[in-house]
């Protein structure tokens, strides 16, 4: 059951950031695209720290910001081959208010997730010692395959959920994933670079990644995160999903 929670005090200015009158409102109403984005974290050290990237100040949307690893969901994640399932929990969770929910859905928001990180940073999440996968989608994730490693979706975590508000230039449904960095299988490098997506990789810790130049709503799903790492990352717990309703920000639990 979806059930209404107030937005945490700590998270009201940046509530109030996302609903500024001088955000541009001036676009035609657009059905929002369903979108995934994976913070990886790495709790090895007393505090744990998550992968944040800056991107480029050329680009038109969020130039200069550092944002989490991320982007559209693509019809070839509903086709990889994964070496572990998504957790029911997990997946039910996500087809929650949901157009045509299934399965496959719910395994392609997370697979996104998983390729969008690839892409931007050359981390592949997921389990080498099962050979190379031999059915993989042509594009991205042949090139994922070719390094002979299977995206595993069994060990990632579901945090929160936000929508863009309406009449914004671009409209974005996204999911934002949690994985430990101890489930990193191999890195490509020179992905990251002064003419790339990203310009530059930080880990920081959860505490301090608020501090950097990142967009709004990153401040509220980063206290999501940290709330989550301190419970233990269990999958039955509530979901945070933001949105607007009636050009007021809101806060609701899956």
């Amino acid at each position: 059951m979806t059930t209404h929670r107030a937005i945490k005090r700590e998270d009201a200015d940046y509530a109030r950031e996302l609903q500024k009158d001088g955000r541009d409102r001036s676009h035609p109403l657009i059905r929002p695209r369903d979108a995934a984005t994976l913070m990886i974290i790495d709790r090895s050290g007393p505090e744990p720290r998550v992968l944040m990237g800056k991107r480029h100040a050329g680009h038109k949307f969020m130039p200069g910001k550092f944002v989490f690893p991320g982007g559209r969901i693509d019809p070839a994640d509903r086709r990889m081959t994964v070496a572990g399932a998504l957790p029911d929990a997990l997946a039910d969770k996500l087809l929650l208010r949901v157009t045509n929910p299934s399965p496959q859905k719910a395994r392609a928001m997370a697979l996104a997730a998983v390729r969008e990180a690839f892409e931007e940073t050359g981390l592949l999440l997921g389990t080498k010692g099962h050979g190379t996968p031999d059915t993989a989608p042509p594009g991205v994730w042949s090139q994922f395959a070719a390094h002979g490693v299977f995206p595993d979706l069994e060990h990632v975590h579901f945090i929160a959920r936000a929508i863009t508000p309406p009449r914004r230039p671009k409209r974005f449904d996204t999911r934002f994933f949690t994985i430990d960095a101890s489930h990193i299988a191999h890195k490509v490098e020179d992905v990251v670079g002064p003419d790339t997506e990203l310009v530059e990789l930080v880990w920081q810790k959860i505490s301090e990644a608020k501090n950097l130049d990142i967009p709004s709503i990153q401040h509220m799903v980063l206290n999501d995160l940290a709330e989550r790492v301190a419970a233990g990352l269990r999958h039955e717990l509530p979901v945070p999903f933001y949105r607007e309703l009636n050009r007021r920000w809101r806060r609701e639990a899956l």
